[in-house]
């Protein structure tokens, strides 16, 4: 069963915030006095659909920032979706997608900052990365941590039990490698691990989740953030500016981040050799490179996946708006706070997906 999304125009207030960094620069979910962040713009929207509209409104979320489309007639990326959090149900919306990868795979993950983060679980993953014949890839922190060095990081993979299922490879083990961005307003170039190239196609596997500075992370930080070098990862955090990764301006930050992303997808084939699953379980405020998350007051939602990274995560963020009863409000306030929607809005902009998708629940 189709379920098409209606558009929301965003209307952004004044941002500000407080900066911290991941993992070792932790930012508090409350104040003093206990509350949850106060820094937040507003987003002025109706609902998502005459169901999802009343769930919003019944959690308070009325700012839905979907991005939507109103021709049914349309082409629009697909995504899909399952409730079924297992490896059954991972297995099934990967090959809903209909994407078969190339050459040599890489399955580029995050493997979570000890001692507590959410990493995804390699016991539902195996059977997708073990379908590709894939290895999966990391590269280091720029920020400290357990996982700024490389023989530090293999330790973390092994601990994690990613060595257990597939081959494992950090990407910048040996530095970085440049690739070109095209048509960006802050970076020309962007900083990938040197390895990067040793790969034909990728599969990438994300845990949907906020963010300290980003607002949240899903698939668009994964093949920006996560596939940069360690100085790639300092490069866009400073907006391109090669300045403070902590203290630039947020905005050229989540511009930044958008604009690597493009180069990454630009690089393998305009996006034909890369493919994209969010797995919505375990949704913290905080990232997995925290290694303290803040504990989620939502449920799960399930597993979304498509070959344009722009559609899924707006997809993703459509269905934490979408919650109702107050479900969500944090993430949502963490989200709103950092203004991480300009990710996606940028992001369409330059040409990297649509926010217009399709989103098809393989269970109907």
């Amino acid at each position: 069963m189709r379920k098409r999304f209606l558009p929301f125009f965003l209307a952004f207030l004044l941002w500000s915030t407080v900066f911290a960094g991941c993992s070792t620069q932790k930012e508090a979910a409350t104040d003093s006095s206990g509350n949850q962040d106060q820094t937040s713009y507003n987003a002025n929207s109706s609902g998502i659909d005459s169901e999802k509209t009343d769930d919003a409104t019944d959690s308070g979320n009325d700012s839905t920032p979907s991005g939507g489309q109103t021709d049914p007639d349309a082409d629009v990326p697909t995504v899909y979706m399952t409730t079924d959090i297992s490896p059954e149900g991972l297995t099934a919306v990967y090959e809903a997608l209909g994407w078969t990868p190339t050459g040599r795979v890489a399955v580029k993950l995050s493997t979570g900052e000890p001692p507590a983060s959410n990493y995804l679980d390699p016991k539902l993953i195996k059977d997708v990365v073990e379908a590709v014949g894939g290895t999966i890839v990391e590269c280091n922190t720029a920020y400290g941590g357990s996982r700024s060095e490389t023989a530090m990081h293999y330790q973390v993979a092994e601990d994690h039990g990613f060595t257990d299922i597939a081959d494992f490879q950090i990407l910048d083990e040996d530095g970085s490698m440049t690739l070109p961005v095209e048509g960006g307003s802050v970076l020309t170039e962007n900083y990938v691990g040197a390895a990067f190239a040793d790969y034909d196609s990728y599969l990438v596997l994300s845990h949907f989740k906020g963010h300290s500075m980003a607002g949240y992370g899903g698939a668009i930080k994964n093949i920006s953030i996560g596939l940069g070098s360690s100085k790639g990862k300092a490069w866009i955090h400073s907006g391109g500016t090669g300045g403070s990764m902590w203290g630039g301006e947020q905005d050229a930050f989540l511009e930044a981040m958008a604009e690597a992303g493009k180069s990454v997808s630009d690089y393998l084939g305009n996006g034909e050799r890369i493919a994209y699953i969010n797995v919505m379980n375990r949704l913290s405020i905080d990232c997995d490179c925290d290694g303290n998350p803040a504990e989620p007051d939502m449920h799960d939602i399930g597993i979304l996946a498509s070959t344009d990274p722009v559609a899924l995560d707006q997809a993703c963020i459509d269905l934490v708006y979408a919650q109702k009863d107050g479900d969500g409000a944090s993430l949502v306030q963490r989200i709103e706070s950092r203004n991480g929607l300009h990710t996606l809005e940028h992001a369409e902009k330059i040409g990297l997906g649509s926010r217009a998708y399709d989103l098809v629940n393989i269970e109907e």
